[in-house]
């Protein structure tokens, strides 16, 4: 078996982990990293271990655990495809597919390899690589779009991010769970639930207070635009501040003072999980550290091309841009870590599945937001937290949807169905709206109310 081939690892031994040491000061396992587990596909060495060049066999182990090692092994063809539709001049709709194709397993690769890294650094240096890794596609993806200064791409990319893990990612795994369970009750910890919530709240004030400032600052007669503009943007950084102190404390708390309450649901599930008390790492630190680099880099180059050909996928489809950037790009991009708390649902273990959407939510409301906004200011790009009207207003009555749907520790089939109705018609109100800067039939930008207090900006 491939976890007890001494090979595999650099220095030639086999890192082994118990139970004890894995909850001690060994390895700890979060929802993502189980959610991620439950696609991966364990690696037959048979053939490999028979190679007799060591370097080669290390090479080719790592090979068969990073590109084959996951069930969506086969959409790692479309990253040479995107390259070369890319430089061979294919139409800019097949480089945005392909590029958007190539992400999800990407994504589920990066998590694989932090987890595998966490067994060499402890849990605590491991939860900080998760917490830094857990969304690196959704952070590059808007770090591209700022360089390229498509800050409206940005906003609504990481907003439809939030949205599908509390709606699209929740719902599913709530209404496959309660069917697939449906004659028993289903409950979960909500002490998670509840530390995710406070924080999503925070988030959604810190979104909210410069959209009512801007109102205020409209409705007072002596308003003058440019200040009101520079002010809005002043306190979108004051609350991005205070929003990466709440998701530092939220590491303190989750990694150190409180670990426990993250750490039950693995606890209660050991003995049906696929993971072993002879957990081992499979493949090196430095091979670990060598393939995020990489696999970094490549999740940059698809990012590039996903952020210069997302108005012409636009175009090509009669799509608008928010809707392309709030439901196909998060759908399509989490699909890995979406199926995977589905997954779970189902095999009755809620408490994952709550941890992934509700954590991933989480992270990116307090942590990749306010790091967007920290970015596009040390780059000279003005990015405020004013993400207009319809968009705050679906993001406030997704998280009290949410909260009132966990508010009870129990689950069943019906929260499932009105939480993905929910989404199904927040979806509907951004594909039949316009975009800000996108021509409408006659060929004339819609400057939509921009007279009217100001709710649509160009």
């Amino acid at each position: 078996m491939a976890s007890t081939e001494p090979w595999l690892l650099e220095n030639g031994t086999v890192k082994r982990l118990t139970k004890e040491t894995r909850h001690g000061h060994g390895h700890s396992r979060t929802a993502h990293n189980m959610s991620s587990t439950s696609l991966r596909r364990k690696s037959d060495m048979s053939l490999v271990s028979k190679v007799p060049c060591v370097t080669l066999r290390k090479l080719l182990a790592n090979l068969q655990e990073v590109i084959l090692g996951t069930k969506l092994s086969i959409l790692f063809i479309a990253i040479p495809f995107a390259i070369a539709a890319k430089y061979l001049g294919f139409a800019r709709p097949w480089v945005f597919s392909l590029s958007l194709l190539g992400l999800m397993p990407l994504a589920e690769r990066v998590s694989f390899l932090t987890e595998q890294l966490a067994f060499y650094t402890g849990p605590t240096v491991g939860g900080l690589l998760n917490a830094t890794c857990g969304n690196a596609t959704e952070l590059i993806i808007a770090i591209f779009a700022l360089m390229e200064n498509k800050v409206d791409v940005v906003k609504y990319s990481l907003l439809g991010s939030i949205l599908s893990n509390l709606l699209l990612v929740l719902g599913t795994s709530l209404l496959c769970g309660g069917i697939a369970n449906i004659s028993i009750e289903q409950k979960f910890d909500r002490k998670q639930a509840d530390v995710n919530i406070a924080l999503l709240l925070l988030g959604l004030l810190c979104h909210m207070l410069p959209l009512l400032y801007r109102y205020a600052a409209v409705a007072s007669t002596t308003a003058d635009a440019l200040s009101t503009a520079k002010a809005t943007l002043d306190l979108s950084r004051a609350s991005c501040v205070v929003m990466l102190i709440a998701y530092f404390a939220y590491l303190i708390f989750q990694l150190w003072t409180h670990r426990h309450i993250f750490e039950t649901q693995e606890e209660e599930n050991d003995d049906d999980m696929d993971v072993s008390d002879d957990e081992t790492a499979v493949i090196g630190f430095w091979s670990g550290l060598i393939w995020l680099i990489g696999m970094t880099a490549v999740i940059s180059l698809l990012s590039e091309y996903l952020v210069d050909t997302i108005e012409e996928a636009s175009t090509s489809w009669g799509i608008s841009v928010s809707f392309i950037s709030i439901i196909v790009l998060p759908i399509v991009g989490n699909a890995a870590e979406h199926a995977g708390a589905i997954i779970f649902a189902f095999k009755n273990k809620l408490d994952i599945t709550l941890g992934v959407a509700l954590g991933s939510a989480t992270q990116i409301s307090v942590f990749v937001v306010p790091m967007s906004v920290i970015v596009s200011w040390i780059i000279g790009i003005k990015m405020d937290l004013d993400f207009n009207l319809l968009e705050t207003g679906s993001l406030a009555l997704t998280i009290i949807a949410t909260a009132f749907t966990l508010q009870d520790g129990t689950s069943h089939y019906l929260k499932g169905v009105v939480l993905l109705l929910c989404y199904f018609v927040i979806g509907a109100s951004f594909f039949v709206s316009v975009s800000p800067t996108a021509p409408d039939s006659n060929g004339v930008k819609m400057q939509l109310e921009s007279s009217n207090h100001g709710i649509f900006r160009v």
